[in-house]
């Protein structure tokens, strides 16, 4: 997987690129408030994953990348 590091306040992290991620499947009731939550709180994704049982917040913000991200909009056209 390639990796990047990102700067984040006084140390460095790895994330991986979110070209190879996988999608999350959610249900159509964690979609709902997923969508719900963010036009309340924006990318607040800690709270956001608080409010489902089981989701952390890397998969709920991958999640809404993934889903409504302009980098995967071509992906999700051509695969429906």
């Amino acid at each position: 997987m390639a990796k990047r590091r990102r700067k984040t306040s006084s140390s460095y992290s790895e994330e991986v690129s979110s070209i190879e991620w996988e999608f999350i499947n959610m249900t159509d009731q964690e979609e709902d408030l997923i969508h719900r939550m963010h036009r309340l709180v924006g990318d607040r994704w800690n709270l956001i994953a608080g409010r489902i049982p089981g989701r952390k917040a890397e998969e709920i913000e991958r999640f809404w990348i993934m889903t409504y991200g302009h980098v995967f909009a071509s992906k999700r056209t051509s695969s429906h």
